[in-house]
């Protein structure tokens, strides 16, 4: 089986001294990788690190795809300099992508089953063990709207379909209202809204990407408290979808319906 760092060399980039930064979910600081990958953001998200991990050379770049042993590789970085930012608590690396790898950044789907928690392995130990299990047509992209009942979205996600316009997602959710549930992965408490009045449930999710808060008076003060970081912990998912034309007074009977179901009131953000 290919190996990845042979399909490297073959496009005559040599990696030296390098690591490996194995990126999956973290549910205390909320970040997301593929979400960020998607979004663009995911070398902002890199760069920025809780110890100084990267004393190499280079860094060899996957993102864990469903906490499967399957990575997605995005990339090869040249090492630069470093820094301690006392304000944010972290070392701010300059990376840079290492060119010659474009044909090959977020297509190759890498085959290794890791089964311990460290993220930052020296390549010499660990190199040989990434295996090409398949080689995409196109790099992986945000994938097209999967059917209402399959909705789940990080807040990352949200940002990055809207950012960019989808079409299938805008035709979907534009036509719809309904009632919507944002859950905070963090605490695990919930908020139930809806979105009614002629009004999309696209525009109205487009205002929490836009916000973060949606104009929405207790997620607004959670923000204010926690910091606008905090909205990374925020899911969203459809709970009940409704005509376009549904009455307001039926939209809002089902939303607090909702949140009587969910106790939203009683152990999350609602207040009404």
């Amino acid at each position: 089986m290919l190996k990845l760092v042979e399909l490297i060399r073959m496009s005559d980039v040599h990696l030296g001294r390098y690591k490996i930064h194995c990126a999956v979910d973290d549910q205390r600081s909320g970040w997301r990788p593929l979400d960020q990958y998607y979004s663009g953001t995911f070398e902002w998200g890199q760069a920025r690190q809780s110890g100084e991990n990267f004393k190499c050379e280079n860094v060899l770049s996957l993102i864990n795809l469903s906490n499967s042993q399957k990575w997605l590789f995005v990339g090869v970085y040249r090492v630069g300099d470093v820094t301690w930012d006392p304000r944010n608590k972290w070392f701010l690396y300059e990376l840079e992508r290492v060119e010659g790898l474009e044909h090959l950044d977020g297509r190759v789907v890498v085959d290794f089953p890791k089964t311990f928690r460290a993220s930052y392995l020296r390549g010499e130990s660990y190199g040989d063990h990434l295996l090409v299990s398949s080689i995409r047509e196109e790099p992986m992209s945000i994938a097209d709207f999967p059917g209402f009942n399959s909705v789940l979205l990080s807040f990352e996600m949200l940002c990055s379909i809207v950012r960019q316009d989808h079409p299938s997602w805008r035709t979907a959710l534009s036509n719809i209202a309904g009632v919507y549930l944002i859950s905070d992965r963090k605490t695990g408490y919930q908020y139930v809204g809806s979105a009614y009045g002629g009004v999309g449930l696209w525009q109205r999710w487009s205002e929490y990407a836009n916000t973060g808060h949606g104009g929405t008076k207790e997620l607004r003060k959670l923000l204010h408290d926690k910091g606008v970081g905090y909205m990374n912990h925020f899911q969203f998912s459809l709970v009940e979808v409704c005509d376009i034309s549904a009455s307001d007074d039926f939209i809002i009977s089902r939303e607090s319906h909702w949140k009587d179901v969910l106790l939203s009131r009683e152990f999350g953000y609602n207040c009404n």
